[in-house]
């Protein structure tokens, strides 16, 4: 092999090597859920500001949005909350997106005039989040017929989460279907601040509210759920959500949600 053929075999191989890198998990595409909490009296008020503002600059600033919801129940926040999910390219590319958004001057002039009357959000939390390897595909648009959102959080003991994940994949969610539960994404969060390693969050579809408890109830008295709770149990040496661990809010679908 002469000189120039092993300089173009090298240069070959650094090529091959370079594609087949697997891509960083911080490059990964990530969610985002924030959870804001309207001042008293300005949910309609933070709704119209999504509507004709806000969802327009996040796509602008090259973030997708994804799913729009408020909860149904007074209890849940149903006049104050608005729960929503985005989606960004990484983690870097979320901080710059909304480093861009913030200082936009079409957002400022936005949130100046929605709040000539007073600040319209009390509180924010936001949760990055990764989907699970069982998770299905996030779909938008319509459902086929009239539909309520339920988000579901479960916190486990420590170290539980993966049979609790082993539980959902082998056994739970095809229960849920079975019982005419659809299933949207799961997702675990990415930081350990927010519950990494203790927490799985997720999504499903009901006809109505009143046919979740339905098919919640006749789940829960399923014979083949209570053989795989006990069993998933029995291995794990316990239970798999710690005391007051799960946590359920009923949803509607905002008319400005890609998902509804």
């Amino acid at each position: 092999m002469n000189k120039l053929t092993f300089c173009v075999w090298a240069a070959a191989a650094a090529l091959c090597i370079l594609v087949t890198v697997p891509v960083r998990a911080a490059d990964a595409k990530v969610y985002e859920l924030r959870i804001y909490t309207a001042a008293p009296g300005k949910l309609d008020g933070l709704l119209a500001r999504f509507r004709d503002h806000t969802c327009k600059l996040f796509e602008k600033h090259g973030m997708e949005n994804i799913g729009y919801w408020v909860p149904l129940d007074a209890d849940k926040g149903a006049d104050n909350t608005l729960i929503y999910i985005v989606a960004h390219q990484s983690r870097d590319v979320a901080k710059v997106s909304w480093g861009a958004f913030v200082k936009d001057p079409a957002w400022q002039a936005a949130a100046k005039k929605s709040e000539e009357n007073g600040k319209l959000v009390a509180k924010i939390e936001s949760i990055y989040i990764t989907p699970t390897d069982f998770s299905p595909a996030v779909k938008l648009g319509a459902g086929s017929g009239p539909r309520v959102f339920e988000l579901r959080d479960y916190t486990t003991p420590e170290e539980k989460v993966a049979a609790l994940d082993a539980r959902f994949r082998d056994h739970t969610m095809k229960l849920f279907a079975k019982q005419g539960m659809e299933n949207l994404p799961y997702f675990h969060p990415a930081d350990q601040a927010k519950g990494a390693g203790s927490r799985l969050i997720y999504l499903l579809a009901h006809k109505s509210k009143e046919a979740g408890l339905a098919s919640f109830d006749a789940f829960r008295k399923d014979a083949a759920w209570i053989a795989a709770r006990e069993a998933s149990e029995k291995k794990a040496g316990g239970s798999l959500t710690v005391k007051d661990g799960v946590k359920s809010t009923y949803m509607r679908a905002v008319d400005f949600s890609p998902i509804r």
